[in-house]
């Protein structure tokens, strides 16, 4: 049995069966994850590495502003808009820095989020 498969195939099934809250919960991960694996690749001066993860993890957060909906969100719209664009500033300074001490502060806010969520 193909074992990587049979995780994509899983991978997409939860994806395409979630609930919009999940799909956030999933998207914050998804940066979460990168943002360890920077972390890391940071740490061992795995420059490209490091550049990859941050750049996916930034593509992730603009994937969450482009789902805020202002009109029914109102202020907590407004809010995450701020908080994410935040978020994808530091991360370009973090790539830029390549220092993992940069790159674990934006991670410890999208846990915070993401611990939010799920409370939700």
């Amino acid at each position: 049995m193909d074992y990587r498969n049979a995780s994509n195939i899983y991978k997409q099934n939860q994806i395409l069966n979630a609930t919009p809250k999940k799909l956030v919960i999933l998207l914050y991960e998804g940066a979460i994850k990168n943002l360890k694996l920077a972390e890391l690749s940071a740490e061992e001066k795995k420059i490209e590495a490091t550049g990859t993860a941050l750049i996916k993890a930034q593509n992730i957060i603009s994937e969450l502003m482009h789902t805020l909906d202002f009109e029914s969100g109102g202020e907590v719209a407004q809010n995450l808009n701020q908080l994410y664009d935040y978020l994808l500033t530091e991360l370009i300074k973090a790539n830029s820095s390549k220092q993992s001490e940069d790159i674990k502060r934006s991670r410890v806010m999208l846990e915070e989020l993401r611990d939010t969520w799920i409370e939700i």
